[in-house]
């Protein structure tokens, strides 16, 4: 319909028609301030994974108290989206038959521990570089805090790369830590020098029941969380680039990332508030 015959058929006087227009458009954006705050923090401190819910906690560290549901519009209004993507990955099994020591699952799926360096968890895991060739992946997670204590990498998942990572651990513990290590019946966790080694550290050792991923959940976590944050979302090609991707994932993890389980904050806040209270 022409505008002219709309605004006579509104009662609408065509000066006020176009004041009006006017000043809609050259209204400012009320959320114009926290629209560019949640561009910075979702390409610089998330690497575009956060969702809406983890992006609320980092706008309320910045003084920024909208809702939910506000901070999520924002988002769609902004285009962003996580590229974070859930879809399973590949798992690496390291049972290799009956040999060794099997310990108790001191755990039995109670993952409720609030108190830093009490329970950690391990795992190893596969990714398979652009040459074809793979890398074995070994971390130690702290259950309460979900820091990254140790992380070691190798070509081969052999006891070195378990040693590599309990020498890492070792430097990282407080002296007078003495926590539960819990991870599968891999094989390397279940040979004697392994166990040897977490004796002298003062460590009790936990295993989860031989084909139950749920009794190793949050070891399972890390990597899920790894490959999908990071190590799927680009090309590594090298045992020394794919060291150096590592060292930069966990200091961003351990550092700069925010968890929902830790209430939107990040694990070293966590444990050192954690440890402050103590």
């Amino acid at each position: 319909m022409p505008l002219k015959l709309l605004l006579a058929k509104l009662h609408l006087n065509r000066k006020t028609y176009y004041d009006n227009r006017s000043h809609r458009l050259n209204r400012l954006d009320k959320y114009a301030a926290v629209k560019g705050v949640i561009k910075s923090i979702f390409y610089q401190e998330s690497d575009e994974t956060y969702g809406y819910r983890r992006m609320h906690g980092a706008l309320l560290d910045q003084g920024f108290s909208y809702a939910p549901n506000t901070v999520r519009k924002l988002m769609r209004q902004l285009g962003l989206k996580t590229r974070v993507y859930s879809r399973r990955t590949a798992r690496y099994s390291s049972y290799a038959g009956p040999a060794g020591v099997i310990k108790e699952n001191i755990l039995k799926q109670r993952f409720n521990e609030t108190r830093p360096y009490h329970v950690l968890h391990t795992d190893i895991t596969e990714y398979k570089l652009t040459t074809g060739k793979k890398v074995y992946i070994s971390p130690v997670i702290d259950e309460a805090s979900l820091e990254i204590l140790a992380c070691q990498v190798s070509y081969s998942p052999n006891m070195k790369l378990v040693y590599d990572m309990l020498a890492e651990l070792k430097h990282k513990l407080p002296k007078t830590a003495q926590p539960i290590l819990h991870s599968d019946q891999g094989f390397q966790y279940r040979h004697s020098g392994y166990q040897t080694k977490l004796r002298q550290m003062k460590i009790k050792q936990s295993m989860s029941r031989k084909g139950n991923c749920h009794d190793n959940a949050p070891g399972e976590t890390i990597f899920n969380l790894m490959k999908r944050e990071k190590l799927n979302r680009i090309k590594i090609s090298s045992l020394a680039e794919m060291r150096e991707v590592l060292h930069d994932y966990v200091y961003w993890f351990n550092h700069i990332r925010r968890s929902n389980k830790l209430k939107y904050t990040t694990p070293i806040k966590y444990r050192n508030r954690a440890l402050s209270l103590a």
